[in-house]
């Protein structure tokens, strides 16, 4: 053999060790395959749900007057007293005395209806209705502090990330899927 076939079969066979080294390199994931979590916060948000609440209550109603001025009252008082009147005295006395009852027992017969009409109640069951909040709480995040190596970090993810968090090409894997639990 000459010497530039020793030297091409060398060359050769050096670039061909060389190539499938830096191939495997490339196959090769060096490094953390997880980030071991230290810590896992969960981050909530209140929630305000409203909602009816309705209950029946006794209430007590004025009954509806009929007669607004107390006319009936009035004109019956005023008979009464102008009667009784009458019965009193003589002559002009007795003409006094009959306008004075009449008077006298109008207004009495007056504030005795509208006391009646003031009394006059009844009660009926209303049903009442107000609204009030539930208050509630949902997660809506995690806030995971994490050792990848000798580094602490923290990241923020939308599951619970468990005891381990993947790592690929050293970066945390961060998507829930089949390879993301052991």
């Amino acid at each position: 053999m000459n010497k530039s076939m020793m030297l091409g079969i060398g060359v050769g066979a050096l670039v061909v060790t060389a190539g499938s080294a830096a191939a495997t390199y490339n196959l090769v994931d060096f490094g953390p395959k997880y980030a071991d979590v230290l810590s896992v916060q969960p981050l909530k948000q209140a929630i305000s749900t409203p909602r009816e609440v309705c209950k029946d209550v006794v209430v007590n109603h004025r009954a509806p007057v009929k007669d607004e001025h107390q006319i009936a009252g009035t004109v019956i008082g005023a008979l009464a007293g102008g009667l009784l009147g009458s019965r009193v005295g003589r002559g002009d006395g007795k003409k006094i005395a009959t306008v004075a009852g009449a008077a006298a027992g109008g207004y009495a017969g007056k504030k005795v209806q509208e006391n009646m009409q003031a009394n006059d109640t009844y009660n009926a069951t209303e049903t009442r209705c107000t609204t009030v909040n539930d208050k509630s709480e949902r997660v809506v995040g995690y806030d995971v502090e994490y050792r990848l190596g000798e580094q602490v970090g923290r990241v923020r993810m939308d599951h619970e990330p468990g005891a381990r968090i993947p790592v690929k090409d050293g970066k945390l894997v961060l998507t829930e899927g089949p390879s993301a639990g052991g």
